[in-house]
């Protein structure tokens, strides 16, 4: 008879998650002092008004694959298959949940976006640092520039003018003037290079907005990693949750092949009493119909074991001709040893969803004081060099130009210039406003994250306490249902009972091993669950236990019924656990 494989870590009969011996009603006390909330400690004394990202909480993502997983490579981002051959699958690769994680590091485009968006952060941040330095300009106007030029005056015909003849009237003592007759065109050329270049350099000695606006670049850099530290944390139970269910459709379909295996014996002798004599038509119906059961059971396990393979593989990012498989059967991780409250007030610390909005706070803040200082003044240090140069001449005749005949310039100019908005219309005022309001809802925000957070934590906490309590009475189940299908065979077998018997039996030892499996499922969620919402990696791993075939007795509890305490999985810690109880500070411990 196959045995079971629990892996639960058992501690005295008590999970060390916080979760202490059962208690009678009158030893639970209640604090007659209750705390007064307005005492307890301010999130921004504790984690400070910018906190910083610390990415040593986390152990950093994979950034080299082992030589037996580089063949699993995510292929290119802009990859596209266009052929029904580059889709079809070609190796089902076995793989463990240490592997599966690894693998997601290394090729998830979701978290290779979140360091893309630190990256742009950081960029964002040094490009707000520079307002600190001097700009300097360059302007030219023509590297060179050819100037040419042509131009006519059009004068009345035969025009006399008189020309000085550079000679004295002896009688008046004037200069003597000639006549000259001109045609009345006058015809001009110009011909140049030509070049000029400005240097300038400005430098703001006085800008109010410089220092709030630094600010809120290096807040929203801070920001931007603990968003990346989100996806790691998210990516890690993503792969996790994913590998469960495979091994969940793992265990369904082994399950569903079982029952369907029983069923055809079931149906064969069934059959073959029917042939002797010995039975009726009606049990060979009863066979029937439950053989069609399970092979229904049979082909909804193997579709949804083909979904699953597929959700792990684009978690993976695996390439387009793999489906990965789950290596090890379904199995508890280990133990969790932090209590309830102790892993609130873990989650409480290493939450990175709280220290982005406190980071929310210190932006909006930033950004009223860059909305103030707009109509504030800014005083600047301004220094222009600017150099010229033409060579050539214009105005003259096509054959009097001379490029040999150049002029050169150079003129410097250095000052300080003043810059204030006296007048917006209350626009920065207006603005002022918005961006406190904006901190103030982050306050609100925070507000519901933090009980968002302890929600959270209690959830996984009491599904794994129910998970617990599962596990526990599914493999009860499953054992005394095998002893039940045994001995309804045999009663068949000796002609004391009927198939419908054998028929039940199998039916309900199926459904007790498939909640088995979700049990074992539920479990390893609920402590994927709480590394992910507490930052703790707080795990005493069990090892397997394989439980006895034989149903265990177990005792009568008094009347009336007093809790029971809850069990845990791992004898082999068992002793350790119990001392970790004796240790507590306080001899009683409420049930959560």
């Amino acid at each position: 008879m196959r045995r079971i494989t629990a892996g639960i870590c058992l501690v005295a009969g008590v999970v060390s998650s916080g979760i202490s011996p059962a208690l009678s009603q009158d030893a639970i006390q209640l604090e007659s002092d209750s705390i007064d909330q307005t005492t307890l400690p301010d999130a921004i004394d504790l984690k400070g008004a910018r906190p910083k990202a610390d990415p040593s909480v986390l152990s950093p993502a994979a950034d080299v694959l082992p030589p037996s997983l580089e063949s699993l490579v995510a292929p290119p981002s802009l990859a596209l298959p266009d052929a029904p051959s580059q889709v079809r699958i070609r190796e089902l690769r076995p793989l463990s949940l240490e592997e599966a994680i690894q693998l997601a590091e290394f090729n998830s485009p979701k978290l290779k976006a979140a360091a893309s968006q630190v990256d742009q952060a950081k960029s964002a941040l040094r490009a707000a640092i520079a307002a600190w330095y001097p700009t300097v300009d360059l302007t030219a106007n023509g590297l060179p520039e050819y100037f040419k030029s042509y131009s006519y005056r059009n004068s009345p015909p035969d025009r006399v003018v008189r020309k000085p003849t550079g000679q004295t009237n002896p009688d008046t003592g004037e200069e003597t003037l000639r006549p000259e007759t001109r045609d009345g065109y006058k015809e001009r050329y110009g011909r140049e290079w030509r070049l000029k270049v400005g240097l300038k350099v400005s430098w703001d000695l006085i800008n109010p907005t410089r220092v709030p606006q630094i600010a809120a670049a290096r807040d929203q850099f801070e920001r931007a990693r603990e968003s990346y530290l989100i996806a790691l944390r998210d990516l890690r139970l993503e792969t996790s949750t994913a590998y469960f269910d495979l091994q969940e459709a793992d265990e369904g379909m082994r399950i569903g092949q079982a029952s369907v295996k029983a069923s055809l014996v079931s149906l064969r002798d069934a059959r073959a009493r029917f042939n002797a004599g010995v039975n009726t038509k009606l049990e060979v119906l009863e066979a029937e119909t439950q053989l069609a059961r399970d092979r229904n059971l049979l082909t909804t396990n193997l579709g949804q074991q083909s979904v699953s393979r597929r959700n792990l593989a684009v978690v993976l990012d695996l390439p387009q001709d793999v489906t990965p498989t789950a290596a090890t059967p379904a199995r508890p991780l280990g133990l969790w040893t932090p209590s309830l409250q102790e892993s609130i007030v873990a989650a409480y610390n290493y939450r990175e969803e709280l220290d982005q909005l406190i980071l929310d706070i210190s932006i909006n803040n930033s950004q009223a004081n860059a909305s103030l200082a707009a109509v504030q003044p800014v005083l600047s240090f301004v220094n222009s060099t600017t150099t010229s140069r033409t060579q050539g001449q214009t105005g003259q005749p096509s054959s009097d130009i001379d490029m040999g005949d150049f002029t050169y310039g150079i003129q410097n100019s250095t000052a300080l210039t003043a810059n204030w908005r006296l007048f917006d219309g209350g626009r920065a005022r207006a603005e002022y406003r918005r961006s406190k309001e904006a901190s103030e809802e982050s306050r609100f925000n925070f507000a519901r994250t933090r009980d968002q957070i302890r929600l959270e934590v209690e959830q996984s906490f009491f599904d794994l306490r129910t998970a617990i309590q599962n596990i526990d009475t599914t493999s009860s189940e499953v054992l005394s249902s095998r002893e039940s299908l045994r001995l309804s065979q045999l009663r068949v077998q000796a002609g004391v009972s009927t198939q419908r018997e054998v028929v039940d039996n199998q039916r309900d030892l199926t459904n007790a091993e498939l909640r088995y499996a979700g049990a074992i499922k539920a479990y390893n969620t609920s402590l994927a669950q709480l590394r992910r919402r507490t930052g703790l990696d707080a795990l005493v791993a069990c090892n397997a236990v394989s439980l006895p075939a034989m149903k265990q007795e177990l005792e009568q509890p008094l009347i009336p019924i007093e809790p029971t305490p809850l069990k845990s999985a791992c004898p082999s810690v068992a002793t350790a656990g119990s001392s970790i109880n004796q240790n507590q500070d306080s001899p009683v411990q409420p049930l959560w």
